[in-house]
């Protein structure tokens, strides 16, 4: 008896004994074994982010002043440095009341109405992109409508008596594409912007009127 219960110890000696050898050899075999390689795409530098491409230029489509010839500009446009900082988003130009308002290229009407108790008018400019190019005019007295197809020079309204931001009457003129607000005088070609009034030059051998 005594030997049967010696030879069932070893036995079992023996099964544990090769269990734990079995474990041990797989232990060493997942310590040992080579990292796995990673492919050549999770390995390559990170792609920069594509840097952000600038404004497209302002097209020189304007044919037209909003108002007059050459009228004097009140202020310029100031762009501010933050969306929501201090500036002037457009340009002041000096026009008595009831002056003719025009379209400065040719359009459609986007906008025509009152805001903030003064008179509107946005137009959105033909072939200018998209977002296409949309000029604001204001204080006007409206004559057009949304959804009006203007030339440029058509007249939009005339100016109000009231609602400008100027000491005197003036129309404030803006240009966005989108959010972004621009200067609405690189709408003009140069041959416009430097034009002034019409002048009578002498004629040759004609005495000058006293």
């Amino acid at each position: 008896m005594r030997e049967m219960r010696c030879a069932r110890t070893t036995a079992r000696t023996a099964r544990a004994f090769g269990r734990l050898l079995l474990l041990l050899l797989l232990t060493a075999a997942v310590l040992l074994a080579p990292a796995p390689r990673l492919a050549p795409t999770a390995l390559s530098t990170p792609t920069a982010p594509a840097p952000d491409l600038p404004d497209p230029p302002v097209p020189a489509v304007g044919r037209a002043w909003p108002v007059g010839v050459r009228p004097p500009i009140l202020r310029g446009w100031d762009p501010p440095a933050t969306p929501y900082g201090r500036g002037h988003r457009g340009v002041d130009l000096a026009a008595p009341a009831g002056t003719p308002v025009r379209a400065v290229a040719a359009g459609r009407v986007s906008y025509a109405g009152r805001v903030a108790g003064k008179g509107v008018v946005s137009v959105e400019l033909t072939g200018t992109g998209d977002p296409p190019l949309r000029v604001t005019y204001e204080p006007v007295r409206v004559s057009v409508k949304k959804g009006d197809e203007v030339e440029a020079g058509e007249v939009v309204g005339t100016v109000e008596e009231s609602g400008s931001h100027c000491a005197g009457t003036c129309v404030h003129w803006g240009l966005r594409r989108g959010a972004t607000y621009l200067d609405p005088l690189s709408l003009l070609p140069p041959w416009l912007l430097r034009r002034g009034p019409s002048r009578l030059l002498p004629v040759l051998g004609v005495p000058l009127p006293p």
